[in-house]
Formats: structure tokens, C-alpha cells, sequence
């Protein structure tokens, strides 16, 4: 066991000590030791309730004859942090919870680990420290909240809902009282907010790419097969950890691909693009974003989810989760059937019984929501290095537009502008210097999203950023524009009025400037000073690469 060199022989008696002051027995000790990452807390509606979640893991490793040792793990509520300094923070505290992981497991010695996230960052930083540890790991999430019903007109609301009445009330379209009403109701439950946004897009990956049990992406929080979950996945790492199945035996470039391709049937978040790199980094897979528009080009879009559809997870759970979405894929053989998974067992192994149970939620490839996936990578003089759209969620009148630029070196500026009335219809929105090295941090923008959509704006205005979006936006929404502004990327350089021709069907997008025009713009373009000057996130923009390299830090 690798736990021995902390615990063995008689030079290790003051280490025994020590565990046995936190009272464990000899028979606890000589026992393997599973680390269970616990990123409860009591500010993200997601996390208030894993206290529960990894009781039920201790009590599945001591099931299966392991020690269950538990840490904490930081988390932020990206709703919270919305809009605001806040969220300057979110992306970068993906980076810290990687390697708090690494740190704990690595300084006691741990023989496998239990990752209980839920929230957006939480999970792909816990699977950049199971891929960079490669010790026997299980992730169990701790589920989704179920959506919210409108008190009088019976359908269903959620976060974004919110969000987006706000821009309604703003427009004169909804009441105060109305917002009043959609707001006690949006959020019903703990969980990872309902919808297909950032955490449930990793969620549900997480168990697409194998590292999660099946169930794992959808069942609701609040149901009681989340807590048997997981229990089993507490007496999973010790069968793990017995044939020594490590995450990168399970995270390989074809479960990556797998992952992508159920990236593309669920219409996930655009911020799957930047922790799937990432993550894929930690495992010693490149993934190039060409490869996003070679799956999507080939994987139709199977399930209409919130943001952009009616459905919510509890929806997709119902149907048959993620192993019928797999099923559905691998039928018709865009899965990798042979990857190794948590279960110990292949993927096709783990699908073999299952079966699409509701096909208006999930449907079948010959008759999908869209021909293609839910997202699509850009490319053009504005964007070198690429961009990334949900174009699952973007109005078909919108797929192509052309229109004048609307500068704004920040989201502040941009959401006053927006709520003021100040963008008219045809506009394209830039906002920039939000970049991971500029903003820094990268933040999600829902506040101007939601405006938009909530003012009926999303068929005729689009929205350009090195900034990125949530999970929960809608609209012609395009994000991590690489090269950055901070790094001299030609988004720096756009002024007032420029016409912007966006393609997303073609796969372009162009700043209608001549080249010379534009290398003139960039001989004469200087950095602006840093917005953060001290602490973690100043450390951070020193450091972070580019988003199109999965804003990793170096």
C-alpha cells in the first residue's frame, strides 16, 4: 500500500501516534487509506448538502474495507459571484482545488480518493487532480436541484429564469411583482442549478468520460438513490484500488472523444471547452479545437435542455441519463464502446441493459434537435486562435449576422449600456480585457446575456468576448475570443462601428478590416495596467495561458 510509508514499521510509531490521537484503531490504520475530498459548504446551493453525500462515501469504503479519511476542498457559487469582482475568482479557484487535492493526497500518503464536488469549478479541478495524481479515484457529485414551477402559470423556472426576468422588467415586459414571484420559485431545492449549465455539463461528462458511476450526472440531489450512489461509489474505489484501475487508464484521447461526443448530443456549456482541455493536459491528452468541430460536425444534437431547450436534468434522468444518451451513440458507432470505466467494466459493458425511456427528451440521431452538436469553434482574424459558440442555443435568424461594433472594456459597461437601452438592433457587442490574463479570471457574463434575452434582443444582437459565459446563456453568445485583448489579440484592437460578420454554420468569423488596417491598430496598441495588482488572482494573470489552451496555469 502507498499509505505504508507513513504508517509501517517502527519508525513510523510517532506517525501512528498521531492518527491514533484522531482516535482510529490499528485495524483502521492498517488498512488502505481513501481520501474523500469534501467540498461541502453552506454559501453554493450545490454543496450545502455533501456533508450527507460523503457520510454515505465513508460508510461504502469501511462497507468494502478501506479507511475513509476526509478533507475539505474550497468551492464558489458562480451564481453568487455573478457579475461583480467576484467572479474574477471562479475560474481561477479551479486551479487552487487542483492542487489542494494533490497536496492532501500526496503529503499523507493516500492510496485512493473519493471526489465529492458539484459546482462548476469544483469538478473539473477535482478530475485535474485525479488525472495528475493517477491514484485510484471515483467522482460522485452531489446531484442536481430539481427546476422550479411558476406559481401561476404552471411552467417551469430556474436560474436563468431569473436572470433573464430581470432584463424583462427592465424593458417594461414583466412586473416587479412578477420577478418577486419567479424568484421564490426558480431554486426549490439544493443541487446544481437544473438546466444543462457548467455543472451538470461536467457532471454529466464526468460519468460520459468514465470517472463518474453510472447515474452520476443526473440523478437529483434530493433523491434518495443519490445517497446509494454514493455508497457505492465509496465500496467502488476499493475495487478500484485492488485492480488498480488509475484515472489515466480510464482517461484516455478515446474517452475524451467520448466525452466530446456527449458534449455535442446534451448541448453543454461553451466552459466544457476550457476544463475538458484542461483536464485532458493533466491526463497527457491534447485536445486541438478543431477536433470540437469534427465530433459536432458528426454528432446531431439529441436532448432540448435548458438554457436553450424545455427540458431540465430531472428530465433527462427520467429518460435514461447519460448511459441512454451513451447507448443511443454507440448504437450507431460514434462512442468508443471498449474504454475502461470507474465500474471497473467497458463502456459498452455498463450500456448493455439500458435503454432511451422517453424519446421526446432524448431522441433518436434520425430525428434530432439539430443536425449538428451543441457547440461549434470559430475561427477568424478577429479570433486566430479560435472561439467557441453553444450554437444549440443560438435563434436560426442568428446563425449569420453581420453589424457594428459595440465597444466595451468591461462588463460593467457593457450591462449598463444594455439595460440603459443603449444597444440597438443589428449590434454587435465586444467586450474585452475579460480575458484570463486581462479580466483577470476570465468571468462568466450572464448578467448581459440574460439582459439581452430577457429585453428580446437575442434574435438581433450578438455578444463577442475573451471573456467566457455560463452554462445558462443563450443567444448568439461568443466567448473565449483567443488571442486575448491583455495578450495583443486582435480583439484589442476593434473600434466603434467596425462591421463584425459572424458564420456560425461556416464555422468564421471576420473583423471587416483590411489586414494592413489591422497590423497598424496592433504596432499602435499598448497594454492597459492591471486590474489586480496583489494576491492570488495578480500571481494568477502572471501566469494563466490562453483559453484556447484551456486557461491552464504554466
Amino acid at each position: 500500500m502507498k499509505s505504508d510509508i507513513a504508517k509501517k514499521g517502527i519508525e513510523r510509531a510517532p506517525h501512528r501516534a498521531l492518527f491514533k490521537a484522531m482516535g482510529y484503531t490499528d485495524t483502521e490504520i492498517e488498512r488502505p487509506l481513501i481520501g474523500v475530498a469534501n467540498s461541502a459548504n453552506s454559501i453554493v446551493p450545490g454543496h450545502v448538502h455533501l456533508d450527507k453525500i460523503v457520510d454515505a462515501v465513508k460508510t461504502g469504503v469501511c462497507m468494502a474495507g478501506g479507511t475513509p479519511v476526509e478533507f475539505g476542498v474550497i468551492g464558489v457559487c458562480d451564481g453568487i459571484a455573478m457579475n461583480h469582482t467576484g467572479m474574477k475568482y471562479s475560474l481561477g479557484s479551479r486551479e487552487l482545488i487542483a492542487d489542494s487535492v494533490e497536496v492532501m493526497a500526496t503529503a499523507h500518503a493516500l492510496d485512493a480518493l473519493v471526489l465529492v464536488p458539484n459546482c462548476d469549478k469544483i469538478v473539473p479541478g477535482m478530475l485535474m487532480a485525479a488525472a495528475r495524481l493517477d491514484i485510484p479515484a471515483v467522482v460522485v457529485s452531489g446531484g442536481p436541484m430539481l427546476a422550479g414551477r411558476h406559481p401561476r402559470k404552471g411552467g417551469k423556472v430556474d436560474l436563468i429564469t431569473v436572470f433573464e426576468a430581470v432584463g424583462a422588467v427592465l424593458s417594461g415586459k414583466m412586473t416587479e411583482e412578477e420577478l418577486t414571484e419567479v424568484e421564490e420559485a426558480a431554486c426549490p431545492t439544493c443541487g446544481s442549478c437544473s438546466g444543462m449549465f457548467t455543472a451538470n455539463s461536467m457532471n454529466c461528462l464526468t460519468e460520459a468520460i468514465g470517472m463518474g458511476l453510472p447515474g452520476n450526472g443526473t440523478i437529483p440531489a434530493v433523491m434518495a438513490a443519490r445517497i446509494r450512489l454514493a455508497k457505492q461509489a465509496g465500496m467502488q474505489v476499493m475495487e478500484m484500488w485492488e485492480k488498480e484501475i488509475t484515472p489515466r487508464k480510464i482517461m484516455t484521447e478515446k474517452a475524451f472523444q467520448n466525452a466530446l461526443a456527449v458534449d455535442m448530443a446534451l448541448g453543454c456549456s461553451t466552459n466544457t471547452v476550457l476544463h475538458l482541455t484542461a483536464i485532458a493536459r493533466e491526463a497527457g491528452v491534447e485536445i486541438d479545437l478543431n477536433l470540437i468541430n469534427e465530433v459536432s460536425g458528426k454528432t446531431p444534437h439529441l436532448c432540448s435542455l435548458s438554457p436553450g431547450g424545455k427540458d431540465h436534468i430531472e428530465d433527462l434522468n427520467r429518460a435514461g441519463g447519460i448511459q441512454a444518451v451513451i447507448r443511443e451513440l454507440a448504437d450507431a458507432g460514434r462512442i468508443n464502446a471498449e474504454c475502461i470505466t470507474v465500474t471497473g467494466k467497458s463502456v459498452g459493458e455498463n450500456i448493455a441493459k439500458t435503454e432511451v425511456l422517453d424519446r421526446d427528451v432524448i431522441r433518436p440521431l434520425d430525428n434530432p434537435y439539430h443536425a449538428q452538436g451543441g457547440l461549434a469553434v470559430l475561427f477568424g482574424n478577429i479570433a486566430p486562435e479560435g472561439c467557441v459558440v453553444k450554437q444549440s442555443a443560438v435563434r436560426d435568424e442568428m446563425l449569420r449576422h453581420e453589424g457594428p461594433a459595440r465597444v466595451f472594456e468591461s462588463e460593467e459597461a457593457a450591462s449598463e449600456a444594455i439595460m440603459g437601452g443603449k444597444i440597438q438592433k443589428g449590434d454587435v457587442i465586444v467586450i474585452r480585457y475579460e480575458g484570463p490574463m486581462g479580466g483577470p479570471g476570465m468571468r462568466e457574463m450572464l448578467t448581459p446575456t440574460a439582459a439581452i434575452a430577457g429585453m428580446n434582443l437575442d434574435a438581433d444582437v450578438a455578444l463577442i468576448t475573451d471573456g467566457r459565459f455560463s452554462g445558462g446563456t443563450r443567444g448568439a453568445s461568443i466567448g473565449h475570443v483567443s488571442p486575448e485583448a491583455m495578450q495583443g489579440g486582435p480583439i484589442a484592437i476593434v473600434r466603434e462601428g467596425d462591421p463584425i460578420a459572424i458564420d456560425i454554420p461556416g464555422k468564421t468569423i471576420a473583423l471587416r478590416v483590411s489586414d494592413a488596417e489591422i497590423r497598424s491598430r496592433l504596432d499602435g496598441w499598448e497594454a492597459p495596467a492591471p486590474k489586480i495588482t496583489k494576491g492570488y488572482m495578480a500571481r494568477y494573470a502572471k501566469n494563466v495561458a490562453s483559453a484556447s489552451h484551456g486557461a491552464i496555469v504554466r
